[in-house]
């Protein structure tokens, strides 16, 4: 088979398995599939829905079903299946032997992305970790980038030196050291949160579905060159900026990487250092794409993974962190469904509608994040001698001073009296000092 690379014609089918539960419907899931192989600059020749009674050992689909797609692909000139499904190595290596053409599941599908769009150390280590788990039973695949120091595993790149008789002993070394490196970089994420949390800034959260706008919103709040394009898996490591909000000094913003239905347990578990991040968070926003007709099983999807966690309490629904909802993409709902999903925004506390592209309600959006920030702050007096630089050079930094007054001279020489309005963190922190 030839090389397959970005630009190569694809025909994607999404099986629908009989008596399987799905999280959204076919069509849903099919759409998704387009958007994950575009993502990956993938041609799109042609999609379809295939529906499967029985799931043959050896092919997933039927002999004649096989069939139909050899033809599909003959007629879309299409030189790439993307099977929107997980397939054993046996049905992979059996379909690309009937089909004489290259064969990705969803799985490898999404390893491709998060290879490529990988940006920092440790997102790399993660998915060359999950990449690793997935191609320990395909040895007869290209494993070349144990040497390669690109983004992207090679799925798409031709078969490249294929081992055969590939050690399975170094690749579950180099798993290991994998691990080993993995591990230290959340004892480092885990030192930076405690930084974080002796800092007197609060930190807001970006989660939400793939593709819902966190990155562009994140772009207009912060003016930062996030990769936010109309991709799934834009994002795949948090970025963090400084912003200001309405009765708060300075925040910081957190964009995150974008959740999906039925994600393969092998990138569950290598990504959950990066998910991690969040339950440091003071503030989530989670921001929903409200055009989407699968908005509400998206929001479903993501409220799965803030219980995993244990951000929301299984047991009651109880929120450990509190959640604002971000209704973005309001600018692509017709009159009649903005008008009506308006009175729900307006009637809930918990949700902004705004538009991230053209900058519609974004101000109240800032004002309600604000308004959460500051809400349990407490206003406190503290008398100190005016000796005490280093604690009052501190509240001036990071409260908000409502009034200050000398008094009488006491044991420890001139007092002075602060009126300080300051939230539990900031009321903790000065405390320690």
């Amino acid at each position: 088979m030839g090389e397959v690379s970005r630009g190569a014609r694809a025909l994607v089918v999404c099986p629908d398995i009989r008596g399987m539960a799905y999280d959204l419907d076919a069509e849903s899931r099919l759409e998704e599939a387009e958007g994950l192989a575009l993502a990956i600059g993938i041609v799109v020749a042609d999609s379809f829905v295939l529906p499967v009674r029985d799931v043959k050992p050896n092919l997933l689909f039927g002999s004649g079903q096989v069939e139909n797609i050899r033809i599909a692909c003959e007629q879309n000139e299409a030189e790439l299946v993307v099977v929107d499904g997980a397939l054993s190595p046996i049905q992979q290596r059996n379909l690309e032997d009937k089909l004489a053409r290259k064969v990705i599941d969803r799985t490898g599908l999404i390893l491709e992305i998060f290879g490529e769009r990988a940006a920092t150390a440790e997102g790399r280590l993660q998915v060359e970790l999950a990449h690793l788990d997935y191609q320990q039973s395909r040895l007869v695949r290209s494993w070349t980038h144990l040497e390669r120091q690109r983004g992207g595993f090679g799925f798409l790149g031709g078969p490249g030196e294929t081992q055969i008789e590939a050690d399975r002993r170094m690749i579950r070394q180099r798993m290991a050291r994998l691990r080993k490196e993995l591990e230290q970089v959340r004892k480092t994420r885990g030192l930076h949160r405690e930084r974080r949390e002796r800092a007197p800034w609060p930190v807001v959260a970006l989660v939400g579905y793939t593709n819902a706008g966190k990155s562009t919103l994140f772009n207009r709040l912060t003016g930062a060159e996030v990769m936010a394009e109309d991709l799934l898996f834009a994002t795949l490591d948090p970025t963090m900026r400084a912003i200001a909000l309405p009765g708060v000094e300075k925040a910081i913003l957190s964009d995150t990487v974008g959740f999906i239905s039925d994600l393969p347990t092998q990138l569950v578990a290598a990504f959950r250092a990066t998910l991690e991040e969040v339950t440091a968070a003071d503030l989530i926003c989670h921001v929903r794409d409200i055009s989407n007709p699968s908005a509400d099983a998206q929001k479903a999807q993501v409220l799965n993974v803030l219980r995993d966690l244990d951000v929301i309490s299984s047991e009651d629904g109880t929120e450990a962190i509190p959640i604002l909802e971000v209704w973005n993409k309001w600018d692509l709902l017709d009159e009649g469904t903005a008008e009506e999903l308006g009175g729900l925004a307006q009637a809930s506390d918990d949700v902004v509608a705004l538009s991230a592209l053209s900058g519609e309600g974004v101000p109240q959006f800032l004002e309600r994040v604000g308004e959460i920030l500051t809400s349990q702050a407490t206003v406190r007096q503290f008398e100190l001698p005016a000796s005490d630089g280093r604690r009052i050079a501190w509240l001036h930094a990071h409260g908000d001073i409502l009034e200050e007054e000398a008094l009488e001279e006491g044991a420890k020489g001139p007092m002075r009296r602060f009126t300080v309005r300051l939230n539990p963190k900031e009321l903790g922190q000065f405390e320690s000092l």
